[in-house]
C-alpha cells in the first residue's frame, strides 16, 4: 500500500461520490440542457435606431416578440440599417435557408414592439415575408427561429410559453398585425419546446 498518497486517494474517492451524489459523473444522466444558439452573422443596425443598453441588468426580459417583415430580407436590412427609418430588431430570419442575421445585440433596446416598455423587456426577432403569404414561413425558417427562440428564452429566462412568446399584434396598443393569421403557432410552439 502506497501510504504517501493516502490522503490524496481518499480526497479523490470524496470528491468523485459528491460528484456522483450531484449528477456530475461522466457517464450519469444529465438533466435537458440549455438550448444552444443557432449559427447568427453580425449586421448592424444603425446606431440611430437602438437604444443602448446593459439588460437584463438595466430593464428584464420578459419576452420574445414575432415579426413578420412585409418586406424582402435585404430591404429589411435597408430599413434598419436607414437611421432615418427609427426601427430596428434584434433579429431577422431569411425564409429561404434560414439565415440569421443579428442587427442589434441583446443587451440592447431595439426599436420593434411599438411599445416602450415591450421594447425595453423583450427580444424581438423578425421574418422574412408577407403575412398573407404562407409560402414565405418555411420549414427552415420555423426551425431555426425556434432554435434562436428557445436559447434567447432559456439564457434570460424566459418561460417557452405563449404568453411569453407573443406576435406583434399582441403588444398593447399594437397597430400590426404580424405575425398574421397564417404563422403556424401550433408547429412553432412545438418546435420551441423540443429545442
Amino acid at each position: 500500500m502506497d501510504f504517501a498518497n493516502l490522503p490524496r486517494r481518499r480526497l479523490i474517492q470524496g470528491a468523485a461520490a459528491t460528484a456522483a451524489a450531484a449528477g456530475l459523473g461522466g457517464l450519469a444522466a444529465t438533466p435537458a440542457q440549455a438550448a444552444q444558439y443557432p449559427p447568427t452573422h453580425w449586421i448592424p443596425a444603425s446606431s440611430s435606431n437602438y437604444t443602448v443598453s446593459s439588460r437584463p441588468s438595466s430593464y428584464p426580459l420578459d419576452f420574445v416578440v414575432v415579426h413578420v417583415t412585409q418586406e424582402y430580407f435585404q430591404d429589411a436590412v435597408d430599413i434598419f440599417q436607414n437611421p432615418a427609418r427609427a426601427v430596428s430588431s434584434h433579429y431577422l430570419i431569411a425564409s429561404a435557408d434560414g439565415y440569421i442575421a443579428q442587427l442589434v445585440r441583446e443587451k440592447d433596446i431595439a426599436w420593434h414592439a411599438g411599445n416602450w416598455n415591450y421594447n425595453t423587456r423583450s427580444i424581438g426577432i423578425e421574418h422574412e415575408g408577407w403575412v398573407d403569404k404562407p409560402s414565405w414561413f418555411t420549414d427552415v425558417m420555423y426551425q431555426r427561429s425556434a432554435q434562436l427562440t428557445a436559447a434567447i428564452c432559456d439564457r434570460y429566462g424566459i418561460p417557452r410559453t405563449r404568453d411569453r412568446i407573443i406576435g406583434h399584434n399582441e403588444v398593447p396598443g399594437a397597430t400590426h398585425t404580424d405575425p398574421g393569421p397564417n404563422w403556424n403557432w401550433t408547429k412553432y410552439m412545438r418546435l420551441v419546446r423540443a429545442a
